[in-house]
């Protein structure tokens, strides 16, 4: 999952937080945040990880590994935010709208918190209003080409985003097969880590 499932995926502003640093920070620094910032952590963790284990993840890896082999994960999450960005059943246009303005507000109200390199991609994302923009081809795009670019072992001009638009359908059900049981999965989750406080 990418940057708009984790950030809908969560029960607090603190969790908001802690999905987002969980890319960003080392392991042995997950417990010097604030209990609900851990949860978010927490949280994240639990979403890659049931992801990583879903039939349906594993057949949409099938429609990249073709291009990019071990990577395909990361295209496929990419994917799921534009499905989830699509999902009217989850949330409005309107809704998803002030679902991302609210994500960029909490970043910087908890910008004590995060690491230089988590701000600097703060500033592009609201700039570019990424959360919101997944629900278009060019977002799904633009957020492709830079896991390309980031990619070191991965050749800038592979044709992902055109396997993206010619599979569109295959992902699609991929997505309705996953994202019900991926939710309920993330409650549960939820219920326990508030039964720890």
């Amino acid at each position: 999952m990418n940057y708009l499932a984790h950030s809908f995926l969560t029960f607090s502003d603190g969790q908001i937080v802690g999905q987002f640093l969980e890319d960003f920070i080392p392991n042995k620094d997950r417990f010097s945040f604030p209990k609900d910032i851990q949860d978010g952590i927490t949280l994240h963790r639990a979403i890659d990880t049931f992801t990583d284990s879903h039939p349906a993840i594993h057949e949409a890896k099938k429609v990249f590994s073709p291009l990019v082999r071990l990577y395909s994960g990361a295209f496929v999450d990419v994917a799921m935010d534009y499905f989830v960005a699509n999902d009217f059943s989850l949330n409005s246009l309107n809704g998803w709208k002030e679902h991302s303005l609210k994500v960029y507000r909490v970043l910087h109200q908890y910008e004590i918190w995060l690491p230089e390199n988590l701000k600097r991609m703060l500033v592009k994302m609201e700039q570019d209003d990424w959360l919101y923009n997944y629900r278009e081809n060019q977002g799904i795009q633009f957020s492709m080409r830079n896991v390309l670019h980031k990619a070191k072992y991965l050749e800038t001009d592979i044709p992902v985003f055109e396997a993206f638009l010619q599979n569109k359908n295959i992902l699609q059900q991929c997505y309705n097969e996953f994202f019900p049981d991926l939710t309920a999965h993330v409650k549960g989750i939820n219920t326990l880590l508030q039964l720890e406080n």
